[in-house]
């Protein structure tokens, strides 16, 4: 069985607001073709992470390594490269109200690529398929149903085929069936585009049925309490504060992925 390979490597990273410390002392590493989840109770700097991560936010010490490269110390036309092989699915979709699910998600394809038309509509039409869109191709996102609205901003995100896809909260706003065939397609596209994922979510079962690695950010000490694959942590850890997250308060080590 071959190594791990680090993916993304965290080094002794602090994030803030001015004075204010959201979280110190994260040392964690992600690698390829994980589905790495970060995972946490509110306020403990999830989302964050993701923009220190895909450059929105420098952090306020420590550093980012994707994979030799230490990212923020980078020029800033170096940082755009690497964000260039990042794919990213808002909590919200963030799709264009105004634009069909075609010209959505062509955006990327037509901003960052030379392509002739034809060969963009082509590609289009493939991403739809792979998220199980095809044939929505002109229909508008207010015409979609939530579920299938993150899809669609998924069928975006793969647009240029990267090599790190970023989810925040995506089964927000979801039912549970919805949630279900939403975390069945991520481990669809984690086999065939062979990207890393990290997902930021605090639903229990998609981290049971999803995950191969995470970290757990506490906002009370303002750090990491664990990291590793969380059915491990389930049946390891003994912190009082990551087994009452993980088990929902009740103390039951029982792996529920419904």
């Amino acid at each position: 069985m071959n190594a791990p390979v680090a993916a993304i490597t965290v080094k002794g990273l602090t994030m803030a607001y001015g004075s204010f410390v959201l979280q110190q002392h994260l040392d964690f590493t992600i690698n390829q073709g994980d589905i790495f989840v970060v995972m946490g109770g509110n306020g403990c700097g999830k989302s964050t992470l993701l923009r220190h991560m895909l450059g929105l936010k420098a952090p306020a010490a420590g550093a980012i390594w994707y994979g030799e490269e230490n990212f923020w110390e980078l020029p800033e036309e170096d940082r755009a490269r690497i964000v260039r092989k990042t794919g990213i699915l808002y909590q919200s979709g963030a799709l264009w109200s105004s634009m069909t699910l075609a010209e959505n998600v062509a955006l990327p394809l037509l901003h960052y690529t030379d392509l002739p038309p034809a060969v963009i509509r082509d590609l289009v039409a493939f991403k739809l398929s792979l998220v199980g869109l095809a044939g929505f191709e002109e229909f508008y996102p207010a015409e979609l149903s939530g579920g299938m609205r993150k899809r669609a901003s998924l069928a975006r995100a793969i647009a240029l085929d990267p090599d790190f896809l970023f989810f925040d909260e995506p089964s927000a706003g979801l039912d549970p069936i919805s949630a279900r065939i939403l975390d069945e397609l991520i481990l669809e596209l984690r086999e065939s585009l062979g990207a890393t994922l990290i997902v930021v979510t605090h639903e229990l079962a998609s981290i049971y049925t999803i995950a191969t690695n995470s970290v757990f950010l506490d906002v009370d000490s303002k750090t990491m309490l664990a990291t590793g694959n969380p059915k491990t942590l389930l049946r390891e850890c003994t912190h009082p504060t990551v087994l009452k997250f993980l088990t929902r308060g009740t103390g039951n080590r029982e792996v529920r992925t419904v």
